[in-house]
């Protein structure tokens, strides 16, 4: 079959996982808080037993992108994470949900380096930021169109929610193993310098990951700059737990949804994940027509403006009496999380000197990024569950500080750091 070009490719799976993902994710967090009956600790383990998972696999499987190719990565990651959506919404208990979301972890370390080293080989990382953001704004319109179908089948059920967005990422997996393109990715050789039989790959499949592991972990030894953002990612990590593991029980029980007549209250959040993802539309065009005239300091620049709304606004989340408060910090939240996105992975892609091993080195930086949501999430769930979910969210928002200083730090250097420098070599 004739596969369309890989920038068309992209945007093509941006908007199919996104709707069923977003079909999930709109209401998982309902279905956790109403049917499966969890509190806040057990919420925020939700992502926490998902970290671990990240943690331990992250690299491996960005090693397998690296040598195996991408799109195989790709296909795999999908339908593992398709699997522990169902799980998780097929049966009504915590134990369930946490091994669906681990199964979901495991899938998503196959996808995390491949798709944004796939992407950035195909079109070059010169080009790479505009095609980031603009497939940010492909997905926002798929995931408007999951949300519309996330609510529509939970009015009926919750956890068949959850477990048809799971479906619909199988079948984008399964998709991606025939539609994607794969023409920059070079097969590993062997020492003689010819591609290896499947024989000979089978044998030296072991060495051959170990060598793309050094190779990885040399680029990152030899970039100060990737270090302070694997720093950055790490507090970032440990900040988000708060409010992504307790938005939703944090609106249901401390502030309240307003009642319109025999309005489901499940369309409210609907109704907050469509803003989200309209505002982001926005907010990635304005990102998309920026690219061109921002340099690295300007992206440091930017990254750190977000940061601290983000602060300002999960506190104004945590501190909010009335409904429409908390609906605009989470509506400026979710649009600040997705002009952040782009830009941060751009940043990131900007520093991978080799190619070869672009997915280990973005799957080391999800490893920081795990590692902070491990430390953080548990303490963080331990203070909602016995003392209140507000406090949680403002330790949240606390614990981001650390990143705003590592921004300032990069601003100042101007992305040279001198004293890193030192250490590494």
């Amino acid at each position: 079959m004739t596969r369309p070009s890989a920038r068309n490719a992209y945007y093509i799976v941006e908007v199919l996982i996104s709707l069923g993902l977003d079909a999930a994710f709109t209401i998982s967090g309902i279905y956790f808080v109403v049917d499966v009956g969890m509190n806040p600790f057990e919420l925020v383990m939700v992502g926490t037993v998902m970290e671990l998972t990240i943690l331990v696999f992250d690299v491996p499987t960005g090693v397998v992108a690296d040598t195996y190719g991408r799109r195989l990565s790709l296909g795999v990651g999908w339908v593992v994470m398709g699997a522990g959506l169902v799980l998780a919404g097929s049966i009504e208990s915590v134990l369930a949900v946490w091994a669906g979301w681990s199964l979901w972890g495991l899938g998503y370390t196959f996808t995390s380096g491949a798709q944004d080293a796939w992407i950035t080989d195909e079109v070059g990382a010169d080009r790479v930021g505009g095609v980031f953001a603009r497939g940010q704004q492909f997905g926002y319109v798929g995931g408007l169109a999951g949300i519309g179908l996330g609510v529509a089948i939970a009015t009926w059920d919750l956890g068949a929610a959850v477990v048809i967005g799971g479906g619909v990422c199988i079948a984008v997996g399964l998709l991606a193993l025939v539609l994607l393109p794969e023409t920059q990715w070079v097969r590993p050789t062997s020492d003689t310098g010819r591609p290896q039989g499947v024989r000979a790959r089978a044998a030296s499949a072991t060495g051959q990951m170990r060598t793309t592991a050094k190779a990885g972990t040399r680029v990152v030894r030899a970039s100060p700059l990737l270090l302070l953002i694997f720093a950055i990612t790490f507090f970032a990590g440990s900040s988000t737990e708060s409010f992504d593991r307790l938005w939703e029980a944090h609106l249901i029980r401390d502030v309240g949804l307003p009642s319109f007549g025999s309005l489901d209250p499940v369309l409210w959040f609907g109704l907050l994940r469509a803003g989200i993802s309209l505002l982001g539309i926005l907010g990635s065009e304005y990102v998309v027509r920026r690219f061109e005239r921002v340099g690295q300091q300007g992206l440091a620049r930017w990254l750190l403006a977000v940061s601290v709304l983000q602060v300002a606004v999960v506190l104004a989340f945590a501190l909010a009496g009335p409904f429409w408060l908390a609906a605009a910090a989470v509506l400026a939240y979710g649009m600040s999380r997705s002009v952040e996105s782009p830009v941060q992975r751009t940043w990131l892609n900007a520093q991978i000197t080799d190619s070869r091993v672009r997915a280990t080195v973005v799957s080391m930086n999800g490893q920081s990024d795990a590692f902070g949501q491990i430390l953080g999430g548990p303490g963080v769930g331990a203070l909602g569950a016995l003392v209140s979910l507000r406090s949680a969210l403002v330790a949240g928002a606390v614990l981001l500080a650390p990143a705003i200083a590592l921004y300032g730090r990069a601003l100042r250097h101007g992305g040279g750091e001198p004293q890193l420098k030192q250490l590494t070599h």
